[in-house]
């Protein structure tokens, strides 16, 4: 009996380290077509109020403005500025589901509108 306790205990502790569902790195892509595709990276942060984030971290970086998690339906919805191709300012905005709860490597699917162009992404936490 006191092995099945200690058990259960550290199942909930390993449970517990993973944290939010949002935080971490996520890796993917977001096109207008399958062929057409822009590699894409956003590191999500939970600090015990808000979500916040950046989207392709380093010289380029986009500030994530806003994150909204929908816990009854799992819908993700976020608010970016970015950098064109040419260095321009452009509005990304962004919702998808967020799918493989369950799984450390959970995933977000949906649309995505950067600037004029509308296409869909995918996100695989890393």
């Amino acid at each position: 009996m006191l092995r099945l306790a200690l058990i259960l205990f550290a199942c909930v502790a390993l449970m517990a380290q993973e944290g939010h569902p949002m935080s971490g790195t996520w890796s993917g892509d977001w096109g207008t077509t399958p062929l057409s595709r822009s590699h894409l990276t956003l590191v999500i942060t939970w600090d015990g109020k808000a979500i916040s984030g950046l989207l392709n971290p380093g010289p380029d970086a986009g500030k994530i403005q806003s994150i909204y998690l929908d816990v009854p339906t799992w819908t993700v919805r976020i608010e970016a500025e970015a950098k064109d191709a040419k260095g321009a300012p452009v509005h990304i905005s962004a919702e998808g589901k967020l799918e493989d709860l369950g799984s450390i490597h959970r995933t977000i699917k949906g649309s995505w509108q950067q600037g004029e162009a509308k296409g869909d992404f995918r996100l695989t936490r890393d």
